[in-house]
């Protein structure tokens, strides 16, 4: 069942990667504003999730649907489709080679209600990556893999490095406040690791956590669409996801990193205050 999910997670998420890649114009003209000034809707955003909610309403029609742009739509099965149509959209609109359609499906804890990170369970996910050439794809119980040029073969992240040699990804929400604190606890943390990184586009962090291409990336105020299918590939490639105290991730927090690594830098970001409550996580959202 979980494979048969993760196949149609990669059809419909490739489909719409080929849609925003062939379509982005030299100059992509912004449609409207999200939760603040410098958050910003592409009209191939619209496109891309209408693209996916018709394809994923012919395929899984007893299914629910929650995207970025059109909200959340209760299905009768029990599951529950949760896309981003363009992760990276400020990447997009800059010409910038780092942003991604991601698709996921999950088994809310109430069917009813809109899924909730802190309690759904993530049965597949397919984050595409249309500038690299790349289908990150995951199934519970079944491992990750990545599809490129040169095929597809399984993800196994390595167990890690010491904190001191941890390459640490992360991202900064949209509303002021909230940049203003992520980049105090940035301060703190830095001269701790190795470097820090921002790609801008969570989906595409967490896959590099899964291939090891960074040892970890932490992030707070991440919406559903965000992590879902993310922080799937990172855990079956055997990285530890969870927030910031250690419990399920949510928007109140994720921390995707190597086995070993994990324990040590959620002491790191606790001791940097990367846990603290701060601006309400509901205002924010990465996809910058």
């Amino acid at each position: 069942m979980n494979e048969e999910l993760r196949e149609v997670a990669v059809a419909v998420a490739l489909a719409a990667g080929e849609l925003v890649s062939a379509g982005r114009p030299d100059r992509v003209e912004v449609a409207s504003t999200k939760s603040s000034p410098t958050d910003v809707v592409t009209a191939m955003d619209t496109a891309s999730e209408q693209l996916l909610r018709t394809e994923l309403a012919r395929v899984r029609p007893e299914d629910g649907f929650l995207g970025e742009e059109g909200g959340h739509r209760p299905g009768r099965s029990g599951l529950t489709w949760v896309v981003d149509p363009i992760d990276g959209t400020v990447n997009y609109l800059y010409g910038l080679r780092a942003y991604a359609v991601s698709v996921a499906v999950v088994r809310a804890a109430d069917p009813a209600a809109r899924p909730d990170p802190a309690t759904w369970t993530v049965l597949a996910g397919a984050v595409v990556d249309p500038s690299q050439g790349e289908t990150w794809s995951a199934a519970l119980g079944g491992g990750a893999r990545l599809t490129d040029a040169r095929g597809t073969r399984a993800l196994t992240a390595p167990t890690g490095p010491e904190l001191g040699q941890a390459l640490v990804a992360t991202g900064f929400g949209y509303d002021a406040r909230r940049r203003a604190e992520q980049a105090a606890v940035v301060a703190r943390l830095l001269p701790g690791v190795r470097d820090l990184r921002r790609v801008g586009a969570a989906s595409l962090d967490l896959c590099s956590v899964a291939a090891g291409r960074v040892d970890a990336y932490y992030e707070r105020g991440l919406k559903p669409w965000d992590l879902a299918a993310g922080a799937l590939v990172a855990a079956e490639a055997g990285a530890v996801v969870t927030d910031f105290a250690g419990a399920a991730a949510g928007g109140h927090g994720l921390v995707a990193a190597a086995r070993d690594l994990h324990p040590h830098l959620l002491r790191a970001l606790a001791d940097a205050g990367a846990g603290d409550p701060g601006v309400d996580d509901t205002g924010t959202d990465d996809g910058a």
